[in-house]
């Protein structure tokens, strides 16, 4: 039986959150982080620092957004596409995402039913002749009524849309969330391009991916948002299991939800759970799969942004507070940047246990992340 308390270090120790700076510094320190984690999940908003930072900035105390863009445009080490959500993915794993982009080319979707041949001919021609252009840089469409709140009344940003998830187009660039698209072939500088993954191959990089950065898995974890590869999942991990390359692990809690880690895993020597204290996006690859979050550290997080003032808990955007290997607080911030202050809407204690010395380091931290927030 595996305690949650030691199932707790060994996912923390996966997610690189239990050592200061575990992918040192400078610009290749991002690239590391972005490799290990498998990828960085994206998000437009912007109350306080946008979440592909937070959680690079999480693991990288010295990390500078700058060193992002010099991963993404410069050294192009990064690359950003669909995980189970718009995320920074390492380009080393670029071609496990092919096969996807070749299912946009062929099968279409329903999002992108109303883009017209033409739109998309007449914006990758643009590409071809002037370079990476953003959506501003086209000013002579016709502007059509909104399908929907989100929806663009721009048809070229729909075909810009369209043309990167089939891989035809990459985002070279982001000024903020404004992105520069560039046609894939001439960012990456392919003569021709990566031979796609096959279907097994794809399995195993998913399984090695979650076992790198959970340590401890299920077919739910590897597979997240993921379920038509669930049955497939499984096999592999039976198979591998037949071979003593995984152990099944009993979970403490998990009842019948079945659980797997490598050998050497579960017998690596833990130090005793440091009192790291962490601000956590609600997008940190430690928070965003709620079921197993709940699981390992009894704390149940809701995103409460699309909730009712009255009806919230945390607040609009809360963040989990980490303490060592225990989410002992949420608070809810925002960052006032006329007045250069992180501002704590709401603070929620979910922990009883040493609140009174636990504040005063988790003020600390928030004042460390203040400064991250406000610096140019």
């Amino acid at each position: 039986m595996l305690s949650k308390s030691h199932a707790r270090r060994l996912w923390l120790r996966a997610q690189r959150l239990d050592e200061h700076a575990p992918f040192g510094g400078g610009p290749g320190a991002t690239r590391a982080a972005v490799e290990h984690l498998g990828y960085v999940q994206i998000d437009t908003i912007n109350v306080i620092e946008r979440c592909h930072h937070q959680i690079l900035y999480t693991r990288i105390p010295g990390y500078r957004r700058d060193h992002l863009r010099q991963a993404q445009t410069v050294d192009k080490t990064v690359f950003e596409y669909w995980t189970h959500a718009l995320s920074y993915v390492p380009t080393r794993d670029l071609r496990f995402y092919l096969r996807d982009m070749k299912r946009y080319r062929q099968d279409g979707r329903p999002w992108f039913a109303a883009v017209k041949e033409e739109d998309l001919r007449r914006v990758l021609a643009l590409i071809r002749k002037q370079g990476a252009l953003t959506i501003r840089d086209i000013d002579d469409d016709v502007l059509l009524e909104k399908e929907h709140p989100w929806a663009s009344r721009k048809p070229s940003k729909r075909a810009l849309q369209m043309a990167f998830y089939q891989g035809v187009v990459t985002i070279s660039q982001r000024t903020g969330m404004l992105k520069s698209y560039e046609l894939t072939s001439r960012h990456f500088g392919w003569q021709r391009p990566p031979k796609p993954a096959s279907e097994r191959e794809i399995l195993d990089y998913l399984l090695d991916r979650a076992l790198r950065s959970q340590a401890v898995v299920s077919v739910d974890s590897a597979c997240y948002l993921d379920a038509p590869r669930k049955p497939a999942m499984r096999r592999l991990i039976e198979t591998r299991t037949r071979r003593r390359e995984l152990v099944p692990v009993e979970l403490e809690g998990a009842g019948k939800l079945q659980h797997w880690a490598r050998p050497e895993a579960l017998d690596a020597v833990l130090d005793p759970a440091q009192e790291r204290v962490h601000i956590l996006s609600p997008f940190d690859p430690l928070i965003h799969q709620r079921k197993r979050l709940n699981l390992f550290f009894g704390y149940e997080h809701c995103f409460e942004a699309y909730v009712p003032k009255d009806k919230r808990r945390f607040g609009y955007f809360a963040q989990p507070v980490l303490v060592g290997d225990e989410i002992a607080a949420a608070v809810d911030l925002k960052t006032d940047r006329e007045r250069r202050k992180l501002l704590v809407q709401r603070w929620t204690w979910v922990s009883n246990r040493s609140r009174a010395s636990r504040k005063r380091r988790i003020e600390e931290a928030l004042h460390r992340f203040e400064s991250f927030q406000l610096a140019s």
